[in-house]
């Protein structure tokens, strides 16, 4: 009797690769619980969008995540190294808040000089936006002098210089025109297409349908919904972005 043919067993599934992970994040300022219990996870190489109504966490969640603020349990890593404990792992990170504020008696070179002086390593610059955004002529004038919308475009510009491999984007697209809110979303599927992680926060939710891959969803300081876009939608039965979050809300607020 002849053994039977050995079959090799199926290789296992890849497991994505989490850029950033939490675990029972909270937060508390004074008697107002701001994060209560919170999970979530950042993929590599996907556009992950948090959002959520106003007052739901998003912000002191990402600035926990930039180290600005400490949580006060739960634990919070990025690339294994828990936040807060080196704060090296921020050069990793590039950030866009959703207001640039830089020194108003600076040039816009100078800032970039500035930025430049403050890193020593030998990170190859990114200089792609610059002559996207065609601010080659705007980078003599000091801040001061500079439009909001070209404020906004030498924000998202410094914010991809160092090639991180984490973006954080607060309302990247506001104060651009469409021609300059186009550059920039194709700057961000590049980076996903690079293998960058991108974590954003926007409330234009009809332009985050052409770049999210995975949604974060926070009401009131605890995850909603964490998943892909696509699971997202047939959750809620939902074709487009901006009704499956209406039918969160909804359902948010029960």
């Amino acid at each position: 009797m002849t053994s039977p043919a050995l079959v090799p067993a199926p290789a296992p599934l890849a497991l994505p690769r989490m850029v950033v992970a939490s675990a029972g994040l909270t937060k508390r300022f004074g008697r107002l619980e701001v994060l209560r219990g919170v999970d979530f996870a950042v993929r590599a190489g996907r556009v992950t969008a948090i959002l959520g109504p106003n007052g739901a966490g998003k912000s002191t969640l990402i600035k926990i995540l930039l180290g600005l603020v400490r949580p006060d349990g739960g634990s919070i890593a990025m690339h294994g190294t828990d936040v807060g404990e080196d704060p090296a792992y921020r050069a990793r990170i590039g950030y866009m808040p959703q207001q640039a504020r830089f020194p108003e008696n600076l040039t816009g070179r100078e800032v970039v000089r500035l930025l430049r002086d403050l890193r020593d390593d030998a990170v190859p610059e990114d200089d792609d936006l610059f002559e996207g955004f065609g601010l080659a002529r705007e980078l003599d004038k000091p801040v001061r002098a500079l439009s909001g919308g070209t404020r906004q475009k030498l924000n998202a510009a410094v914010a991809f210089m160092f090639r991180p491999s984490l973006l954080i984007l607060d309302e990247p697209t506001a104060g651009l025109d469409p021609i300059a809110s186009g550059v920039l979303k194709a700057r961000i599927l590049r980076a996903r297409a690079e293998g960058v992680s991108v974590l954003l926060s926007s409330h234009v939710l009809s332009e985050l349908e052409e770049l999210v891959d995975d949604v974060i969803f926070l009401v009131e300081g605890q995850v909603e919904f964490q998943g892909s876009l696509r699971r997202l939608k047939e959750t809620t039965g939902e074709t487009r972005l901006e009704r499956a979050i209406a039918r969160l809300m909804q359902r948010g607020t029960r």
